[in-house]
């Protein structure tokens, strides 16, 4: 039963959705995944997005064809560089070679804004990648001053929620006692660099992991009495703000109280297996659609109200070649032939859905496919080192690791998708 219902003559909701304040807005971002052998090119994205109202989209690499197709769109991009260059890039030769090629050659018809080294390499079941990780951060960033990019591009790396020894309640939140170190060096380099910490958080897995302990309206953003943190007085109503929160205590338990926390990756899945207990088309919606409706409609968390949640939704596209449980291949929003996964609420009838969508590259699979249908995917490509197949999988260490991913930044349309994603 849905708790909140979408009505077309509603003038003061729209007059709300609309009057938000841009800050907020402008934090929102999709991630746009490209494991998938059938997904649309990348010109066949842009209306896509568009019709959305996204105007920030963040990859996993630094695919030429989409960088290509973004041209002069003023869609913000962030670029990412795989584990499995950590090592070449402490040379700074290397490192300056790669942003020259895949940055600066598309600026400024790309609106290139981030770059992303590595991701999720502290809890990758590979700790090889580990000591690279902190040299290559700086020397792309030296790599980006040398053009004069940095007033245009700043550079992080995202982590796993896995990267906490505790995390609730939120006031106990505390790095694992093996990653301080490398955290706490992580940390210098973006107070050095005026960068964020990056955290990709999934409430799913702790309801799929515990279903009949964890409120499913508690992970929803759906109505429920919430819970209050003992430690620290404050009332969370949902995970997410909750996993958020953990994050922001465990960086002030090191010392940078005002570091900006951004979640990189969030989403739900909207089909699993047997044992993957909430993975419905119905709660898909319902948490993309409350997460949106959330930010737009209150500013940050109980621990951080005054600073603005950027939050990246997991994933544009299904991935039909990623391996691991079925909703590995189904976080999209939108099927590789661009029909919507479940009913968001947008017209699309300009941008011509339907058809084979297969224009991806094939000896390359660059974008997130549909699901099998016997839950199985193809051969995956060899791509494990960069953490970007599997949230779930055996590429890390624990169950809810890696997702790889875009974002892009919800505006105009999408606060109509916001409210029609809760629509009977």
């Amino acid at each position: 039963m849905k708790h909140d219902t979408f009505l077309p003559h509603s003038a003061a909701l729209l007059l709300l959705l609309f009057s938000v304040s841009a800050t907020l807005v402008d934090s929102m971002g999709i991630n746009y995944g490209q494991i998938g052998n059938n997904l649309p090119k990348p010109e066949d994205a842009v209306p896509l997005i568009k019709a959305l109202g996204a105007t920030k989209v963040k990859l996993y690499d630094a695919s030429a064809p989409v960088l290509r197709a973004f041209a002069h769109t003023g869609v913000e991009f962030v670029v990412g560089l795989g584990n499995e260059y950590l090592a070449k890039m402490r040379d700074p030769d290397n490192a300056r070679t790669w942003v020259k090629s895949n940055v600066q050659t598309y600026l400024p018809a790309t609106n290139i804004t981030c770059i992303t080294v590595g991701n999720e390499v502290l809890t990758m079941t590979d700790e090889s990648y580990i000591p690279h990780l902190v040299p290559a951060l700086y020397s792309i960033h030296a790599a980006v001053v040398s053009l004069n990019l940095q007033n245009q591009v700043t550079v992080t790396t995202p982590h796993s929620l896995a990267v906490l020894q505790s995390s609730y309640p939120p006031s106990s939140g505390v790095f694992r006692r093996d990653l301080t170190g490398c955290i706490t060096q992580i940390l210098n380099f973006h107070a050095n660099t005026s960068s964020p910490f990056l955290i990709n958080a999934y409430p799913y897995f702790a309801y799929k992991d515990s279903p009949k302990q964890v409120s499913l309206d508690f992970v929803l953003f759906q109505p429920n009495q919430g819970v209050v943190d003992p430690g620290s007085n404050l009332h969370y109503d949902n995970m997410l703000f909750a996993q958020i929160d953990a994050v922001h205590y465990a960086v002030a338990a090191l010392g940078f109280k005002n570091m900006p926390v951004h979640i990189s990756e969030t989403g739900w899945p909207s089909k699993g297996d047997a044992d993957e207990a909430g993975a419905t088309p119905e709660n898909a919606k319902k948490y993309n659609g409350n997460l949106i409706k959330t930010v737009c409609n209150r500013k940050g968390t109980p621990m951080k109200p005054d600073m603005g949640l950027n939050i990246y939704v997991f994933a544009l596209f299904n991935e039909n070649m990623k391996p691991g449980p079925t909703s590995e291949r189904n976080y999209g929003l939108f099927k590789p032939d661009r029909t919507p996964v479940y009913n968001i609420g947008i017209d699309l009838s300009s941008i011509g859905s339907g058809g084979s969508g297969g224009g991806g590259n094939k000896t390359s699979p660059a974008a997130g496919g549909g699901s099998s249908s016997s839950g199985s995917p193809p051969s995956a490509p060899d791509n494990g080192p960069s953490g970007y197949l599997a949230i779930s999988s055996g590429t890390t260490k624990v169950s809810s690791s890696s997702l790889s991913s875009l974002s892009f930044t919800l505006v105009g349309g999408i606060l109509l998708l916001a409210a029609r994603l809760l629509s009977a």
